[in-house]
């Protein structure tokens, strides 16, 4: 029985990561630069805690953001997550303020105790998305030879689309009692592609200027590594405190990955192959502190080196990024009659700046505000985390970006591995 639900999990995994592959979940302009706006592994109790989840150890909860968390995991549990999201965004740049709307599955995974204090899981998450698609104009004045400027008119437009997606699985061993190490492999896939037109309308020209389009695509097939560390221990029964670390060392995309540059117009096409695209070196810290198992603080700071990473055959494109998360959870009293009382309530702050500033010369900063709720199910085995993210992108003068998130991902925690007496 427990073989005919794991080959079925698997196989629905699989199948739901084409799924998520397929989605779109973002409309911002600002995803037309780099990779596009780059996901955080975060399950749904981390992401009403403003995104932390590196010092996170909980047996009843799945945390891809740190593979050594998978130690935790009850000896006699499976455990299957699954996330959904519903985004609402708002942009405005001077008068013109436009709008969107996505509702997409967010990821998938399992986990489950392979022998005692060795942890494994496995999913689908999403590493990026892309999508966007607006445009301008403006008057250009164009010297004559005979002293009188011509003018014309240059509309510009921009769309782009596509995603990077990830399937992993990774172990984790506890050992000494206070230690955890654990490593994640991860498929990566998927392409972006990027569009951008100018046409011009002459009003008082007359020559001829052929419209002008270019299009890039990045199509990415890697394979890439996290390693994790969690460090934990009790104090006086009620004080308990876990350190965590995880590192990713840069990954090279090289010849076996197909990245092409295509550009043209109506007089002739060009089309070049680009190599030299790197994902970053990247390392996060964490502390996760609870008290007498009701009240949970965390705090989390994560790194990722741009800066050292090809984008288009060129390094340096890209500025280093870094995120502060901070985060709480209360959890009134286990063995109440209320029901509110066995619900967990959580709220965070981030604050992080974009790996595009340096091409769009900024030096904006990103933040979000969260809270959110669990409502157990199911003798509380079953457990649905609520969370709602609102979020601000840009800075005067460039496009503001205001995003109101509502997440929802229910976490099955099944008895499968034990045997049953007659």
């Amino acid at each position: 029985m427990i073989k005919k639900r794991f080959v079925f999990i698997s196989i629905l995994t699989l199948l739901l990561g084409q799924f998520t592959y397929s989605q779109n979940n973002t409309n911002s302009p600002y995803t037309r630069f780099g990779y596009g706006e780059i996901s955080n592994n975060y399950n749904g109790a981390q992401r009403a805690m403003g995104g932390t989840g590196i010092g996170s150890r909980v047996s009843t909860h799945i945390s891809p953001l740190n593979p050594a968390s998978y130690s935790s995991v009850d000896s006699l549990t499976f455990m299957f997550d699954v996330g959904l999201s519903a985004l609402y965004s708002t942009f405005q740049q001077g008068d013109r303020k436009d709008e969107s709307f996505n509702a997409n599955l967010e990821y998938i995974n399992f986990s489950f105790p392979l022998w005692k204090n060795v942890g494994f899981s496995a999913g689908v998450l999403p590493y990026s998305f892309a999508g966007y698609s607006f445009s301008n104009s403006r008057t250009l004045l164009l010297p004559n030879d005979i002293g009188h400027p011509d003018t014309v008119k240059v509309g510009r437009n921009y769309n782009g689309q596509g995603g990077v997606s990830q399937v992993y699985s990774g172990i984790s061993m506890k050992f000494l009692n206070h230690f955890s190490v654990g490593v994640n492999g991860y498929y990566m896939w998927g392409s972006i592609t990027n569009n951008r037109s100018a046409t011009f309308t002459a009003t008082d020209f007359s020559g001829t200027i052929y419209p002008s389009y270019e299009q890039n695509e990045i199509k990415v097939n890697k394979f890439k590594l996290r390693y994790g560390l969690q460090a934990f221990n009790t104090f006086n029964k009620k004080h308990a405190l876990t350190f965590g670390a995880y590192f990713e060392p840069k990954t090279t995309m090289k010849n076996d990955t197909n990245s092409y540059k295509y550009s043209g117009s109506v007089i002739g096409d060009t089309i070049a192959k680009v190599k030299g695209f790197d994902f970053p070196m990247n390392f996060g810290v964490g502390i996760n502190y609870v008290y007498d198992n009701k009240l949970t603080i965390a705090l989390d700071y994560t790194f990722q080196k741009w800066s050292d990473a090809q984008f288009f055959g060129i390094k340096d494109t890209l500025n280093n990024s870094y995120k502060l998360s901070a985060g709480m959870e209360y959890y009134p009293n286990s063995l109440a009659k209320s029901y509110f009382k066995h619900m967990r309530y959580r709220v965070g702050f981030s604050l992080s700046n974009p790996y595009y500033n340096k091409i769009i010369n900024s030096n904006q900063k990103s933040y979000s505000l969260t809270a959110g709720v669990a409502l157990p199910l199911r003798n509380n085995k079953t457990v649905l985390n609520v969370s709602f993210e609102y979020g601000n992108v840009g800075s005067t003068g460039l496009i503001d970006e205001k995003y109101y998130k509502l997440t929802f991902n229910a976490n099955f925690n099944e008895n499968w591995f034990f045997k049953r007496k007659l």
